[in-house]
């Protein structure tokens, strides 16, 4: 797109956070949005309020996600762009936090992912083509100890995303990804920041899929001051990375948090 202005966009876990953040930006900028979510309640009453559309949406289910998709279509008439934002984050040592919250992470995180690109690039590949944004995170490079699954989900999107969009790209669907570091919403209630890396808010995450919806880029890193390091991390000897890990906070930051804090994200995402 060389311009959102007009396009159809739908959004995963669009009531709230990042995903709420970049319907309104979206919307701002001229796009027509239509978010799921599910709690259907709140994307409905947010949607309402930049008008955009607010649906049911679980994205661990193909039929849930084929149904979302049939309406946004119906009330629009195409889908120009899909952002995979939906996603939760489960934290604590491996062996002390309950596998079923942590597998979660793989439905909702991954398998959420690659329904959206199966169920929407027939679509837009026969409207002419699509814009693809999926979010992951810079926990997909620097993996910290305590979000093992979750850094796991992150490194498996990023790698998706790639492929995919070497597969699709002569179809005309292009797959990008988001890599946010620690941003303000209900994913880190109860935890530290590292230090040397204060939160960034959801508006700097959505600024960076808008544009990404207008002029497509393989990977976009936000802040784009720590894209050089995250790649660089890879390449460091797991000495320095400890170091480093301790230095920051990283190694300590999703294993020694505020339980009470983090309660009602837990209890909302997991039931746990």
């Amino acid at each position: 797109m060389k311009n959102v202005r007009g396009k159809v966009v739908a959004i995963t876990g669009g009531a709230r956070g990042i995903g709420e953040a970049t319907a309104r930006a979206l919307a701002a900028a001229g796009a027509k949005v239509a978010v799921g979510d599910l709690d259907a309640e709140l994307a409905s009453a947010s949607a309402q309020s930049y008008g955009g559309l607010g649906l049911p949406l679980d994205v661990t289910s193909a039929e849930s996600f084929a149904g979302f998709l049939d309406k946004v279509q119906a009330e629009f008439g195409r889908i120009d762009g899909l952002v995979n934002n939906a996603g939760i984050m489960v934290i604590g040592r491996h062996l002390d936090v309950p596998l079923d919250g942590q597998l979660k992470q793989l439905d909702i995180n991954l398998r959420g992912v690659i329904l959206g690109v199966h169920e929407v690039a027939p679509r837009m590949i026969a409207a002419g083509g699509g814009q693809i944004v999926n979010i992951a995170s810079l926990a997909g490079r620097i993996p910290a100890p305590g979000s093992a699954v979750y850094s796991a989900t992150k490194a498996g999107v990023l790698a998706l995303t790639e492929a995919l969009d070497a597969e699709l790209a002569a179809s005309g669907v292009r797959v990008a990804a988001v890599l946010p570091s620690f941003t303000s919403t209900g994913l880190i209630d109860g935890t530290t920041p590292p230090r040397l890396s204060p939160p960034i808010s959801p508006e700097q995450v959505a600024a960076a899929v808008v544009g990404l919806m207008a002029r497509h880029k393989p990977v976009v890193t936000v802040p784009r001051s720590l894209a050089f390091s995250s790649l660089q991390w890879g390449l460091m000897p797991n000495r320095a990375k400890r170091y480093l890990g301790r230095k920051t906070g990283m190694d300590t930051m999703f294993t020694d948090f505020d339980h009470d804090g983090r309660a009602s994200y837990e209890s909302r995402t997991t039931g746990q």
